[in-house]
């Protein structure tokens, strides 16, 4: 995974306002259609549906389905991770731990759906492969790389330590988890990480 992806591109379609709470609507139903059925199967006309609206509505948004899913993967991203309120504990340890938001069972079993559903889109349309790890692994990836900036500025971690590939060392693995093993990615996974992988490279 390169260390700078291209950010995911947002469609800007013209047309009457926006309305952003209807957007959330229609791209959650997308992520939803994408879990449940895969890439290959959702059409404009099932989003529509799914989200109870009309299909003028959907394509006075998005002309193309590659546009719906682009966008249905920059909204995936802005739920990942508040960059402006990371955790301040005092340490990195803690702070790694604490981005780490546990989730109900519903929670959990849509997430992991999704994950799937971006699974099944990187074997069946490689064109989104950098969209897909943009909206998995490059938020996440920019939260770590913000941590340990504070952690080496404190003097906790060692001043040459290559921060941007060790940023993206335990987001790598949580997606691998996810979307190759298809496993959770909990505390009981993310612990060991951190303390047997990610702190010995940083520390001096």
């Amino acid at each position: 995974m390169t260390p700078n992806p291209s950010p995911v591109r947002t469609p800007t379609p013209s047309g009457r306002k926006r309305n952003p709470q209807l957007d959330g609507l229609l791209l959650d139903a997308a992520l939803d259609i994408l879990a449940d059925i895969g890439p290959t199967a959702l059409t404009m006309d099932l989003v529509a549906s799914r989200a109870g609206a009309g299909k003028a509505t959907i394509y006075r948004r998005w002309s193309s389905k590659a546009e719906l899913i682009t966008e249905a993967l920059a909204h995936f991203r802005s739920t990942q991770v508040d960059l402006g309120a990371l955790p301040d504990t005092g340490t990195l340890r803690d702070d790694l731990l604490s981005l780490f938001r546990p989730q109900s069972p519903d929670e959990a079993e849509r997430r992991m759906r999704i994950m799937t559903g971006l699974a099944s889109l990187l074997t069946h349309e490689q064109a989104f492969a950098a969209d897909v790890h943009t909206a998995v692994v490059q938020p996440w990836a920019q939260a770590h790389l913000a941590l340990m900036q504070r952690a080496q500025v404190r003097g906790e971690i060692s001043a040459t330590a290559d921060l941007l590939t060790l940023s993206q060392v335990v987001p790598a693995m949580a997606a691998y988890r996810s979307l190759i093993q298809r496993q959770p990615f909990d505390l009981a996974f993310l612990e060991p990480l951190v303390d047997g992988v990610l702190l010995p490279a940083l520390r001096p």
